[in-house]
């Protein structure tokens, strides 16, 4: 009997993964970790988000970083790790003004051990190839720890933990009604030759799932009108949706399927962080409009 069961329930969770395309107990179990670690940082003591963002800029940093060297890019991925790091606390603290220049200062700090790598007798590189890997190197810093800068920067604000939250929550939302809509009424593919299971179902149902969210967290947890939470909701639909498509086009340029494997189910940190990067910022623009 029980071997039976054992066998249906394998041959039920195969069936799941096949239809989904991933590991889906694990990725629900990871992601289940990743949000329970978000909510103790964010609502026990608010200093601990610049802990975790803290991890998730290096891992996001070092795999961007490893990925690019494996298209050809030289980017020394110790002080491009250091330096997105750095942007966390400094910002958390210094607000924009630590935002702003500990970022620049990263970029220079990159580009300087770039350039006295080429010393080395070994060295060798084109110009243009050095060039390239500048501006690869300046692409993380911004793309990766300026843009999570965005939500330091916005938790660090009186009450801001609480917007935060509330972006994260309908970026969420965002995420899993464009994947069970799309998974379950999916036909019309949005951009078959960056994303291929992007559908304009899965994104109907990401736009429902972001009002639903939106509207109730901005009446009972941003104490807003209702209205506030449609502007978010809409607003973070166009922005996770626009992140996820240019994560799917950087790794389609790299000739991958996932950033890294450091997350069962998920891919890399960046496959789950993509649609929140750009989010991040808007929601703190609409904190200093409402606030």
């Amino acid at each position: 009997m029980a071997s039976d069961f054992e066998t249906q329930a394998r041959a039920a969770n195969d069936k799941i993964n096949a239809r989904t395309g991933r590991p889906l107990l694990r990725a629900i179990g990871v992601g289940l970790l990743l949000g329970g670690s978000l909510l103790v940082s964010l609502l026990i003591i608010k200093e601990l988000y610049m802990v975790f963002a803290g991890a998730l800029v290096a891992f996001v940093a070092y795999e961007l970083a490893t990925a690019l060297r494996s298209a050809g890019r030289d980017v020394p991925r110790i002080p491009t790790v250091v330096a997105a790091v750095a942007v966390v606390p400094a910002t958390f603290y210094w607000l924009d003004d630590g935002h702003w220049w500990v970022t620049l200062g990263g970029i220079a700090v990159v580009g300087i051990w770039r350039l006295v790598e080429l010393v080395r007798p070994s060295a060798r590189a084109t110009p243009k190839n050095v060039l390239l890997d500048l501006g690869a190197g300046a692409f993380i810093l911004i793309y990766v720890a300026f843009m999570a800068g965005f939500t330091v920067l916005l938790t660090a604000q009186d009450g801001g933990q609480w917007w935060t939250l509330a972006f994260l929550i309908v970026v969420v939302a965002v995420d899993t009604g464009a994947y069970a809509s799309g998974l379950a009424f999916g036909k019309h593919l949005m951009a078959p030759t960056i994303s291929p299971k992007k559908t304009w179902e899965g994104f109907a149902g990401s736009v429902a799932a972001a009002l639903i969210a939106g509207i109730l967290l901005a009446v009972f947890m941003l104490q807003q009108p209702w209205w506030v939470g449609v502007i978010l909701a809409l607003a973070m639909v166009l922005t996770a949706t626009s992140g996820d498509l240019a994560e799917s086009l950087i790794k389609r340029d790299l000739g991958i399927k996932d950033i890294s494997s450091f997350l069962p189910g998920h891919g890399g940190f960046l496959d789950r962080l993509d649609s929140a990067l750009l989010s991040g910022a808007v929601a703190y623009a609409l904190f200093l409009i409402f606030t």
